[in-house]
């Protein structure tokens, strides 16, 4: 029986040997000697209740598989296997140094990924195309104020703001669709505490062959304080907006005022030649007709004053952008014509409503009309210029665009003027730009900036279109 063991050990590529009872080496075949080779001796490769297993085997008449071994930096599983005489058995082993070090590396990793979602205190997400939970972690609660398990199954359409809720996801279906990525800024519902805001990134998985999406992973931060933290800075940009606008904004209020006080004196004047003058009546008519023009038109100024001087939670809706625009344009009108800056708006007829906060664009595309007239009162020093503020449809969104004629900006720093705190002005703070990106991004649009064709700066910003 011994020599029909040592056949088959011969044969046998993987590294074995044939053990007594008592564990003691009968045979051993030539890849364990080429294994034990040059190395540490075969008891050393053996595990050490190596006995106790032979012993087991034996008296169970059963193999005992996968019990491993570390040699230096070397792993091997061995397996145990008994003669059904019960008095040898035949000891196999195969390395497996790889294997075991990838299940290690693998194990930590999974310990290492529980430990972070378990601990995060951002909301990691898992969903389905169509936008249900399929899991979320521990942090639910704290974020939402439901469990993960109360959230399982539960659309997320039905945590977001009613006035975002479409809007904001139809982007984020198409974005993932086509890039694989989206993040977007919005208003989720608090089980208890009502709306908050929250800033949700998102990346699509996708099937191998077919690359449809069948899964998404968001990851979800309450930004409510940074939020409320940019819309008080907002706020500040805006007085300090209208306190460098003050003369234009004191002379557009005082022209309708004097219009109407000149209207009121010349219709007293006809009032006391009534009896004399058969037209008096109808100048009277007349002046006072003009004089409601008039304080309509103040009144117009003073409430777009108020509103841009607005604050308050912002608000996403549909927004008539040529409309934004033209209010942006008459509250720096007179410091254009002051640098003789002429304004050119090109905004088709048929543009869709946009989706953003209207008091927000308006603060953005006015800072923007205001940097291109200072830049092309640098570079033309009284000289007649032109700032061209154009929008046109791209694709599923507006592409507005304000350029100048000015001195330009490297293409190297093009990217640096959004940076907080950099400026070439002597009195600037630097804000002004990264401000309106904040904002723009925060409807989920993006603001850029490129060289101009012919010289100059253009300040580009896409912007979502309104589907609400």
């Amino acid at each position: 029986m011994e020599t029909t063991h040592t056949a088959l050990l011969a044969k046998d590529p993987q590294p074995s040997l044939l053990l007594a009872a008592d564990c003691s080496a009968l045979a051993i075949n030539p890849a364990m000697q080429a294994l034990v080779q040059g190395g540490p001796p075969l008891a050393d490769w053996l595990p050490n209740n190596c006995p106790a297993l032979v012993r087991a085997c034996l008296r169970q008449h059963r193999a005992i598989a996968e019990v491993e071994t570390q040699v230096g930096e070397r792993i091997v599983l061995w397996t145990f296997i008994p003669d059904d005489q019960g008095q040898q058995v035949v000891a196999r082993c195969r390395e497996a140094s790889e294997e075991r070090q990838a299940a290690r590396e693998a194990n930590r990793a999974r310990r290492l990924y529980r430990l972070i979602i378990e601990n995060t205190t951002d909301l990691i997400s898992r969903h389905s195309p169509d936008g249900r939970f399929l899991d979320a972690s521990p942090a639910a609660y704290r974020l939402l104020g439901l469990w993960p398990e109360q959230l399982r199954g539960m659309p997320v359409l039905a945590l977001l703001h009613p006035r975002e809720r479409r809007q904001a996801l139809r982007q984020a279906s198409a974005a993932l669709d086509h890039d694989g990525y989206h993040t977007m800024t919005c208003r989720v519902r608090h089980a208890t505490a009502g709306y908050r805001w929250f800033e949700i990134a998102s990346r699509a998985i996708r099937e191998t062959y077919t690359g449809a999406v069948v899964e998404v992973v968001a990851v979800s931060r309450d930004i409510t304080l940074r939020i409320e933290a940019q819309e008080n800075l907002a706020h500040s940009a805006r007085l300090a907006t209208l306190g460098e606008l003050a003369s234009g904004i004191a002379h557009e209020i005082n022209q309708p005022l004097a219009a109407v006080v000149n209207y009121a004196n010349a219709s007293l004047r006809y009032l006391q030649g009534l009896e004399r003058d058969p037209q008096a009546r109808e100048r009277v008519g007349q002046g006072l007709q003009r004089i409601s023009e008039q304080a309509t038109h103040a009144a117009e100024v003073i409430r777009r004053l108020r509103a841009f001087l607005r604050k308050g939670p912002r608000r996403l809706e549909a927004v008539d952008l040529a409309e934004v625009a033209a209010e942006a344009m008459r509250l720096c009108a007179w410091e254009a014509a002051r640098d003789q800056v002429s304004v050119e708006l090109r905004i088709g007829a048929q543009m869709p409503a946009v989706f953003a906060d209207r008091v927000l664009l308006e603060q953005v595309l006015l800072n923007l009309l205001r940097n291109a007239i200072e830049a092309n009162r640098e570079q033309h020093a009284q000289q007649p210029s032109r700032i061209l503020l154009g929008a046109v449809r791209d694709g599923d969104g507006v592409l507005v665009e304000v350029a100048d004629q000015g001195p330009g900006v490297a293409e190297e720093r093009l990217e640096a003027i959004f940076t907080p705190f950099n400026t070439s002005k002597a009195d600037g703070l630097g804000l002004g730009l990264s401000m309106s990106r904040s904002l723009i991004e925060g409807f989920g649009g993006s603001l850029w900036a490129r060289a101009g064709d012919f010289g100059g700066l253009v300040v580009c910003c896409r912007l979502a279109v309104s589907r609400g």
